[in-house]
């Protein structure tokens, strides 16, 4: 049973382990909400999960850390893991699915750990793990769903209210439900006034549903880039502890996460994996009502691996009307890509690429197609270069964006 005292000892434990990571302002982020970021993405291993993993190890008896440890993770409770195992001496396992990124792989390896690649999602992982601690007796650090793990996570939401204490609005990422449910607690227990809101990506919406249904249910499968967050199977714990302590919960699309994820670049200078940014993709995106509210998002961790971080920035860029490709049906003639040219010019956009496209079968023989890649300043910049290129004559076949 998760209490207030063992949030407070877990705090105390991990005083000299987890950084109390700063509470900062994000005023650009959300321009009608007083928004502030809880940098757990800044934690010593790039994630809160150190905190959950750090303090249930802690709590083990000789007997249990003698068998050594398994787990399974999608990568940050992994990390967590082995640095807990590793400081306190003990032999640790963790089962990961074989497309984890391959920054959290190493650095579990890296951070002490015996790293077992398992086929398939962290669910697959999670059974085997369960499967080597049936073989060999060692002992199962669950991620999620388990009250130490918990107890651990709610030390964040002491955090946060030592740090902003007429805080009015607490959003989280949900995986499992091991984070929400203890800075929830720790919350509801200490400014029960406060809200607390809980964000899954559409593609893995499991206790969004089990919210939703009021009953815990399981997912077939998952789908996003949000690794972090990728659970077919909510925590049975968990889900209790959402269903009586969370005020909402909501999904975001992966185009809003990447669209998060580069706006805390641009704006805060601050690195978050797709898992870390759900939170502030539904505070910008309008998913909940924290209008004129002191908001906090939680940035539940910042290991996104770098080439998944360049297709991230891509799409964000287009996802904001950054990025814009527009094609114009043009007569194959001397003068036409000038005038294009000009007009975009004209309307303060950037030409980054251009490829005319004589071979379509689409065209008349004398046309060709012309294809052109913008650095766009928004999506209402991106219209007013449409408009004035049909208004000089011009006609628009397709605008992907």
């Amino acid at each position: 049973m998760v209490t207030l005292d063992k949030i407070y000892h877990a705090s105390f434990v991990l005083k000299d382990v987890a950084r109390k990571t700063d509470l900062i302002a994000a005023p650009r982020l959300v321009p009608d909400a007083q928004v502030y970021l809880k940098t757990e993405n800044l934690q010593v291993t790039g994630s809160f999960k150190v905190r959950g993993a750090y303090y249930k190890i802690s709590q083990l008896s000789e007997e249990e850390r003698s068998h050594g440890i398994v787990a399974c993770s999608a990568g940050n409770h992994a990390q967590g893991v082995a640095l807990a195992a590793t400081k306190m001496g003990i032999k640790s396992v963790v089962c990961m699915p074989d497309g984890a990124p391959i920054m959290k792989v190493e650095s579990t390896k890296r951070l002490g750990a015996e790293v077992c690649l398992v086929k398939g999602t962290y669910d697959d992982a999670h059974d085997k793990a369960v499967e080597l601690q049936e073989e060999t007796g060692m002992t199962f650090i669950h991620p999620y769903d388990d009250d130490a793990v918990i107890a651990g996570q709610g030390t964040i939401g002491l955090e946060i209210l030592d740090q902003l204490e007429d805080v009015d609005a607490v959003i989280v990422p949900i995986g499992g439900g091991g984070l929400i449910s203890g800075v929830a607690f720790a919350i509801k227990s200490l400014r029960p006034e406060c809200k607390v809101y809980g964000v899954q990506a559409a593609g893995a919406p499991s206790m969004f549903n089990a919210y939703r249904d009021h009953q815990w249910e399981s997912l077939d499968s998952v789908s996003t880039f949000a690794d972090g967050i990728a659970v077919k199977n909510p925590g049975e714990t968990t889900f209790q502890m959402v269903e009586k302590y969370v005020d909402d919960v909501v999904t975001v699309s992966e185009d809003e996460t990447a669209a998060a994820i580069l706006a805390l670049i641009e704006n805060q200078k601050l690195i978050a994996e797709g898992a870390g940014a759900v939170s502030v993709a539904a505070a910008m995106f309008g998913k909940l009502p924290i209008q004129g509210k002191k908001v906090v998002c939680l940035i539940s961790g910042g290991n996104i691996d770098v080439n998944i971080l360049s297709r991230v920035i891509t799409r964000g860029l287009v996802m904001s009307g950054r990025n814009a490709n527009l094609m114009i049906a043009l007569e194959d003639k001397p003068g036409q890509l000038q005038q294009v040219s000009e007009i975009v010019s004209k309307c303060g956009a950037n030409v980054v690429s251009v490829h005319h496209d004589r071979g379509d079968t689409n065209m008349a023989i004398s046309s060709c197609f012309l294809k052109l890649g913008l650095e766009t300043r928004d999506r209402q910049q991106i219209e007013e270069i449409r408009a004035a290129l049909t208004q000089a004559g011009f006609r628009l076949v397709t605008e992907r964006a």
